[in-house]
């Protein structure tokens, strides 16, 4: 693939600086650069700002002198990633639209749109590193810890990441908002994104409750008390504190309620109480079939895994099963494993790939359903 000046790249431009910056370093760098806004959520509530970061996008193409192509890909959004989203909810379970969105919309859809555009390269604002050799493209961590997005990234095809640049990768954010500010880009102290892929930030649990019905059932204690009514198991997620409206309890220890397990076969919601309660931690889990990116892995490994965008990576013993799935063992015991989120596997900075988490500890369920304590599973 050519690199040099001659090689046109469009660059995903969302309004934010990180994309700016993106698109700023590599008109540095000689490229021909063209920014692609896309907007993949059709409501116009007061929650959607699709419509101030296309003026922010806009500005920042009219700042660069860059070509910028507006599109929508929302119906591609739901029906590949919302209605998945929705479904795992359905289920029980607790989804990572944002994996989904990478791998469907940003490197999926929008990136074949950028060849319709001409481009020999797609690029973006996320921070994490390309390493291309012999083996191919290779997904590393980047500089800056604390904005990794690899974990997010690891669902992406690896033949996809082969016309990927992500400029961002050896820079830490700080750099990137000073680099803004001295290009005189007007997005240079925009606050960064939050909330779900391309709906953006606010009340969840309102939120779901436009397309899921409420389905009320009991709340239960370990030892099987019945301590109250949630509105769905579709609203709940192992690990939450908040919204359990069962405080206060007469002769009960003062210490919070957590949601340790779903019953999904009686609709009931199983909270321990305390945040370090040992039925919250468990050493191993089970994934769905695994992405791998660095390569297939056939035989038992040590590697480093992550279970949540936020946590560092834990040293873990990684068992390849049947059907490509894999048993996760960790050193140490996790907090809040959940069901529908993603194990990621790294080793050193290289991302191997990752799976969603299908099992942790099913005894927890069957225990509560009878009534009795629960043992800890590992």
């Amino acid at each position: 693939m050519d690199t040099k000046s001659s090689a046109r790249v469009v660059v995903g431009l969302s309004g934010g600086v990180d994309s700016a910056v993106a698109a700023l370093l590599l008109k540095e760098q000689g490229f021909e650069v063209q920014g692609l806004f896309m907007s993949n959520w059709d409501d116009a509530d007061a929650y959607c700002t699709a419509a101030q970061d296309f003026q922010d996008a806009r500005a920042v193409a009219r700042e660069l002198a860059i070509p910028l192509h507006r599109v929508s890909f929302a119906a591609q959004y739901r029906a590949r990633v919302f209605e998945r989203f929705l479904a795992e909810h359905r289920a029980g379970r607790t989804p990572n639209p944002d994996v989904l969105c990478n791998r469907e919309v940003k490197f999926g859809v929008a990136l074949r749109y950028a060849w319709r555009l001409g481009g020999q390269w797609f690029a973006t604002g996320h921070y994490a590193r390309l390493v291309r050799g012999p083996a191919g493209t290779q997904l590393h961590q980047a500089r800056d810890r604390a904005k990794d997005q690899t974990y997010f990234l690891h669902a992406v095809e690896r033949a996809d990441l082969e016309r990927v640049l992500m400029p961002l990768g050896e820079l830490v954010k700080e750099e990137v908002r000073e680099r803004a500010r001295r290009a005189g880009l007007p997005v240079f102290d925009k606050p960064d994104s939050t909330g779900i892929c391309f709906i953006g930030e606010r009340p969840f649990r309102e939120f779901l409750a436009r397309f899921l019905p409420s389905e009320p059932g009991p709340i239960e204690s370990s030892a099987g008390q019945r301590l109250g009514t949630h509105r769905g198991l579709a609203f709940y997620t192992v690990g939450q504190r908040e919204g359990l409206q069962i405080g206060g309890r007469r002769g009960a220890v003062p210490e919070p309620w957590y949601v340790a397990a779903k019953d999904r076969a009686r609709n009931a919601l199983i909270v321990v109480q305390g945040r370090d309660h040992p039925l919250l931690w468990h050493a191993a889990l089970t994934t769905g079939p695994v992405h791998w990116l660095a390569g297939r892995i056939d035989a038992p490994r040590r590697c480093a895994v992550k279970v949540r965008h936020r946590q560092s990576e834990q040293p873990a013993l990684l068992e390849p099963q049947t059907h490509g799935a894999a048993r996760i063992r960790f050193d140490q015991p996790q907090r809040a494993l959940t069901p529908g989120q993603y194990a990621v596997a790294y080793e050193g900075t290289l991302c191997l790939g990752g799976g969603v988490i299908e099992q942790v500890a099913p005894d927890i369920i069957r225990g509560a359903a009878g009534g009795e304590p629960l043992r800890r599973i590992s």
